[in-house]
């Protein structure tokens, strides 16, 4: 018999539709291990998803990023921003390797929960194995459609994720739900610039790259408020608070 992590056991209380049976064999819950070929969710098949979904991407991935986050500022989570309070629960939608999780567990203390969800079974292998905690748990969830209920959340991010997702309108539609009221969200997506447009051609690339106001708008239509934006380059900072 499996144990349950303590961070995974928390997490199914937050949970929508908690399984009789949880599947947490790899170390993280699986949620999509009996979902029905007949699921009509939209799935990302671009060769762009497909490789970072894979093994080797996910070791690359977690090197870019690493990598990224020394050199370029746009990629610094706004932790202080976000402002955790002490023992509160964090959601990090698109977890990749599990790094941010961390940050986001560290910033909400011992008595907090910091959870990833991801979609990709090598990142979440990579993010168990160098992340998971007492407080710090990891998901294989679709973020089109979260598994949590309502309003559990006192902060969520997604960075450099959103933008891979078949309908990123239904994500932050449910990262607006899941978030407490004065819960904060951040965001970062790439924008349309030039590298943008020419990534646009490649062939079933499977990358949305949004329009400067289009995410700001989407949060607002959402009843966020104190919505900001913030772009550097082809990078884009989205914040926002439920009211």
């Amino acid at each position: 018999m499996t144990t349950m992590p303590p961070a995974l056991s928390r997490a199914i209380d937050l949970l929508a539709d908690p399984p009789a049976d949880p599947d947490v064999t790899k170390g993280y819950l699986d949620l999509l291990a009996d979902v029905p070929e007949t699921d009509v969710t939209p799935k990302n098949t671009g060769v762009i998803q497909a490789a970072w979904a894979s093994g080797l991407g996910s070791m690359l991935y977690d090197n870019a990023q690493a990598f990224a986050r020394k050199l370029v500022s746009a990629w610094q989570l706004p932790i202080d921003w976000l402002d955790i309070p002490a023992g509160g629960v964090a959601l990090d939608v698109g977890s990749g390797p599990g790094n941010v999780t961390a940050s986001l567990a560290r910033a909400a203390g011992a008595d907090g929960l910091a959870l990833g969800v991801d979609i990709s079974e090598p990142m979440l292998a990579r993010a168990v194995e160098a992340e998971a905690g007492p407080n710090v748990g990891f998901l294989r969830a679709d973020a089109q459609q979260l598994p949590f209920r309502d309003g559990v959340f006192d902060a969520v991010t997604s960075l450099a994720v959103l933008q891979l997702i078949p309908d990123p309108s239904a994500t932050i539609a449910e990262i607006a739900r899941v978030l407490k009221p004065g819960g904060r969200v951040a965001i970062m997506v790439p924008t349309a610039g030039r590298g943008g447009e020419v990534l646009k051609w490649l062939p079933n690339g499977g990358v949305h790259f949004f329009t400067e106001d289009e995410l700001g708008d989407a949060f607002e239509e959402l009843g966020l408020v104190g919505v900001r934006t913030k772009t550097l380059g082809n990078i884009q900072w989205v914040r926002g608070r439920r009211p």
